[in-house]
């Protein structure tokens, strides 16, 4: 059985900086497993949303755009959950990397724009463009801030 210190994987691991190639490296088929299901659970959560909910042609993209911003709100409360009450190794890249990774989607957000675009609709293309990246911005601000408050105000019940 293996102690938590021993097993401390950080899946934000750039791997042209050697020290970090070393923490892939020590458990690679477990951090992969995880972000692969992960990834595939929160993919299929996305197409599901986007299924139930398309737009039209030339009208904003409200399911990608919820998706985007929700998964940004529970990136946020996620890392805060993380940094106050540290769980196991693969919590954060199934979670974090896999789940919350699948499930916002950048990718399509870039060809909605491109999209509406070409529907004619440049103006709802720009709003569409700007309200993601501000919005994610704030989303995961909002879910750290108001989760660490919370986790915190927590914590001070708890000791007392």
């Amino acid at each position: 059985m293996t102690r938590p210190d021993e097993f401390r994987v950080d899946p934000d691991v750039d791997l042209h900086v050697s020290a970090d190639r070393g923490e892939l490296a020590a458990h690679p088929a477990a951090v992969l497993g995880a972000i692969a299901a992960g990834g595939g659970l929160g993919a299929l959560s996305r197409a599901g949303v986007q299924t139930l909910f398309p737009h039209p042609p030339a009208g904003f993209p409200w399911a990608t755009f919820g998706v985007n911003l929700a998964g940004c709100l529970l990136i946020g409360v996620l890392m805060a959950v993380i940094t106050a009450r540290p769980a196991g190794p693969l919590v954060r890249p199934f979670l974090g990397v896999g789940v919350l990774g699948g499930f916002t989607t950048f990718s399509a957000y870039a060809v909605d724009v491109q999209r509406t675009v070409a529907e004619g609709a440049p103006g709802t293309a720009l709003a569409y463009l700007a309200a993601t990246v501000i919005g994610a911005l704030l989303a995961v601000w909002t879910g750290d801030a108001v989760a660490g408050r919370l986790l915190a105000r927590a914590a001070v019940g708890e000791a007392r």
